[in-house]
């Protein structure tokens, strides 16, 4: 099977970052967008030519027993991100100016702030159980800071203007999916736009409004909708 590197959704390259890439120890990274104009596919030979990303599972584990670095690139519409793990490679010299380290400066895209940190908590079966912190390593995804900011003040603008029925749907729309500290950042701005409506003596929103579970998707396949249409 060739490498696989063009995600074909937001959604897919936040996946295949948070769940395939950065929990086994791609911590390094750099981002960047192929210039208006400019043929992505170029973009993609010249980074994949450069540091030799596309090796065998078998490959791989080889590198690391020697010590080695291993590089993954992945690339959605314009915007692509070369993540790699300890060791050494000749990527850390050549990019040394832009090499970040994702456990100390969050990776975003699209919108999203994704980062890698230690702690979180253990989910119990029972919710009344008082949560435990493990102190492992863990991937945070959240909605970054700037685009938070604005959903934020869209919604507090709507929260007296628009009825309920209008408002839910606009909550149920963002297009965020919820993960755990996505969730609680919506659960923050729906308490927000409830205590602004509250105040105007206006119907407040129930949790049913916000989207609670995240659609798993296949990063590097088209939706079934527009594989049926191609």
């Amino acid at each position: 099977m060739s490498y696989r590197f063009e995600a074909t959704s937001l959604e897919g390259f936040v996946q295949h970052l948070a769940a395939n890439l950065l929990p086994h120890g791609y911590f390094f990274y750099v981002r960047g967008r192929v210039p208006d104009g400019k043929d992505p596919a170029a973009i993609d030979r010249k980074m994949m030519g450069k540091y030799g990303v596309d090796l065998s599972p078998s490959a791989r584990s080889r590198r690391k027993r020697a010590g080695l670095a291993n590089l993954h690139y992945l690339r959605f519409g314009r915007e692509w991100v070369l993540v790699a793990t300890h060791g050494r490679h000749d990527f850390f010299e050549a990019e040394a100016a832009n090499v970040r380290d994702v456990r100390k400066v969050a990776l975003k895209v699209g919108g999203y702030s994704l980062r890698v940190v230690r702690g979180g908590y253990l989910r119990r079966d029972d919710p009344d159980e008082p949560a435990v912190e493990d102190g492992k390593l863990r991937v945070r995804v959240a909605i970054g800071r700037e685009r938070y900011l604005d959903l934020k003040a869209h919604f507090l603008e709507l929260a007296t203007r628009l009825p309920a029925d209008e408002l839910a749907r606009a909550f149920y729309a963002i297009p965020f999916e919820p993960y755990a500290p996505v969730r609680v950042q919506l659960f923050n701005l729906l308490r927000w736009v409830n205590k602004a409506r509250h105040a105007a003596g206006l119907e407040r929103l129930p949790a049913s409004v916000l989207r609670t579970k995240r659609t798993i998707v296949k990063p590097f396949e088209l939706p079934d909708s527009e594989g049926l249409a191609a």
